[in-house]
């Protein structure tokens, strides 16, 4: 055991407050100087997670408390990226279950915290937000004890610690008629309660990688716990892939350990700390670093298998390479399968067809900030509907099904639960609260896909949803999900005012005037469901018999602009979405209506 160090993570729903405790942690162990300013959500870096106000990356750090290093990992709560959360649980010993005080546990609580007991992991749970309106902090605390109870909790684990306190305002205390301090209550739990981490100091190196790292200067770093021995800066080291026989030979070029906000170089690694290693051609999440090429591989848990999967495919449209730079088809996959290689969660086939690939991923969300990252990086993709991967046992067709939870204001029930009847939901429980009603339901995850969008509508944004895979059921049938038709162009040019004008008559606009479209691109939704061609780039014939003033007058109503998520799960099935830097488009897979014809005939045909 090495006594000087404790590895935890910090696991919890979304928006509970995890990333912003880190925060105050970070300060109270004094990594920031007195007069530093500091961004909030410092863990948060990516660009991403800044302006989704979420965590997508697991990422590590440490403070040092009283001559101890605590190291913290920092994981997602959004259910799309639980992979994330899977192996950040690899390397620690204990973990805080944040649970906010007005909320209470949610679908993605449970499924963080059966994870952390099936690992055997200490609990510390933190009552956080107390400061919060309408708070209850110790129902939630009694709901907790009953979540531990469902998801067979052994007695130790039961008989967890708790702390109450806000994350945002930095105190925590062990009761709540305590008065408001500082993190120190936090801190001293942690190190009660939370074992040192169980490491064989004497014996070989030994090491599971649980997370890949990337540096332009070092290339790939192998992050995970030191759990026998020592490496030193210069050692030579064996390699042993965890999915085949295949072992190399590697020297070990830099050794980080984490402080703070960032690393630090190190000259050794000891057993029991959390470090990064570089100086490898090739290593992957799972493959085992030890000092002798005949030591035994370390197991590594298999995460939960991804339910959906899309197309990636080139850009095959009229304006094609006008925003982006990587437009071909080797670009697109030499960036995907290095996503891949770093992301557990998802994985990339090649079709038969040239220039389309297909990507399994947990979630639509998850895709969508892949393709977002992408296109900042200056790609240009088609991306298809997502659709869910399903199985065959015994002659039988299955598809994955999801517990949804969906809270509503109470005057938007009757509108959701329609919604949630058309998309074959069936509901198992409601709950009234004080304004609002949670509604939960069985559902597939093909009735899942767009029904945030509704719920938004329907609710003006104040409805809130949840959702949590839950087993492999007998397919259910066709679904309405997409109650409308479009409006898609027929001719290639600039929109005009004029054309526009008549058009929204028909339905909602999705382009304003002045912008360039091409044949097939859908310019608008029409609420019948079907497709209607328009013309938007007619021009109003000037003519001698006019009079000056007419048609000056136009107003236009501002057309809807879907982002990358909404607009991927708002596509029907024989739609792309047009992803490059600068536009988002939406399009028929087929651009020429003539070709479109042909096949639905070839198609009735059949």
């Amino acid at each position: 055991m090495n006594q000087n160090i404790r590895n935890i993570a910090i696991i919890a729903h979304v928006d509970h407050g995890k990333t912003t405790l880190v925060d105050k942690l970070l300060q109270a162990g004094g990594v920031y100087r007195a007069n530093q300013q500091v961004e909030e959500r410092a863990m948060d870096s990516m660009d991403l997670e800044r302006e989704k106000g979420i965590t997508i990356k697991a990422k590590n750090t440490a403070v040092r408390w009283k001559d101890k290093i605590i190291n913290i990992v920092d994981t997602p709560g959004h259910a799309d990226f639980g992979g994330e959360v899977e192996r950040a649980l690899r390397m620690v010993d204990g973990v805080l279950l944040l649970v906010d005080a007005y909320d209470g546990p949610q679908a993605q609580t449970r499924f963080v915290l059966r994870k952390a007991l099936q690992h055997g992991l200490k609990v510390i749970i933190v009552i956080n937000k107390i400061d919060r309106e309408n708070a209850n902090p110790q129902k939630m605390y009694d709901q907790v004890l009953e979540l531990l109870l469902e998801l067979n909790a052994n007695e130790e684990q039961f008989d967890a610690p708790v702390v109450y306190g806000s994350g945002r305002d930095g105190y925590m205390k062990r009761k709540l008629t305590d008065e408001n301090k500082d993190m120190t209550p936090l801190f001293d739990v942690i190190l009660d309660h939370v074992p040192p981490p169980f490491a064989r100091p004497n014996q070989p190196f030994h090491m599971l990688v649980s997370n890949i790292d990337w540096s332009d200067y070092v290339g790939r770093i192998a992050v995970g716990k030191i759990l026998a021995g020592k490496v030193n800066l210069g050692d030579t080291i064996w390699v042993l892939r965890h999915h085949s026989e295949a072992k190399a030979r590697a020297k070990i070029t830099k050794i980080f350990e984490y402080a703070g906000l960032g690393t630090e170089d190190a000259i050794t690694g000891v057993a029991g700390d959390i470090v990064g290693l570089s100086g490898f051609e090739d290593v992957d999440i799972g493959d085992t670093l030890a000092a002798e090429e005949n030591a035994h591989r370390l197991p590594f848990t298999d995460i939960d298998p991804p339910t959906l999967e899309m197309q990636l495919a080139v850009n095959d449209g009229p304006l094609v390479g006008r925003d982006g730079r990587l437009v071909t088809s080797r670009q697109i996959r030499d960036r995907i399968f290095k996503e891949a290689k770093t992301n557990i969660s998802i994985s990339v086939d090649e079709t038969a067809s040239a220039g389309l690939f297909t990507i399994k991923a947990r979630g639509a969300m998850q895709i969508a900030v892949l393709v977002e990252t992408m296109r900042r990086e200056g790609y240009e993709v088609l991306v298809s509907r997502p659709t869910v991967i399903e199985k065959h046992e015994n002659g039988q067709r299955l598809e994955p099904y999801e517990t949804l939870w969906v809270e509503v204001p109470e005057d938007c029930v009757g509108a959701i639960m329609q919604n949630l009847a058309n998309r074959k939901g069936q509901i198992t429980n409601m709950e009234k609260h004080n304004t609002t009603t949670m509604i939960e339901a069985v559902i597939t995850t093909r009735g899942l896909i767009g029904l945030e969008i509704d719920l938004v509508n329907a609710t003006s944004g104040h409805g809130v949803m949840s959702h949590l895979f839950k087993e492999y059921g007998p397919y259910a049938g066709e679904l309405t999900t997409r109650l409308t038709g479009t409006l898609v162009a027929t001719e290639a040019g600039v929109t005009t005012a004029y054309a526009l004008d008549s058009i929204q008559e028909r339905g909602k606009l999705f382009v304003g005037p002045g912008e360039e479209i091409y044949e097939g691109m859908l310019v608008g939704e029409n609420p019948r469901q079907e497709d209607i061609p328009v013309n938007a780039t007619k021009a109003k014939q000037l003519t001698n018999f006019r009079s000056q003033g007419e048609g000056k007058g136009i107003q236009l109503t501002p057309p809807v602009k879907l982002s990358l998520e909404r607009a991927i799960e708002y596509i029907a099935s024989d739609e792309y979405v047009e992803v490059t830097p600068k536009n988002l488009r939406l399009r028929k897979k087929i651009l020429s209506a003539l070709e479109r014809r042909k096949q639905e005939r070839a198609a009735r045909g059949a």
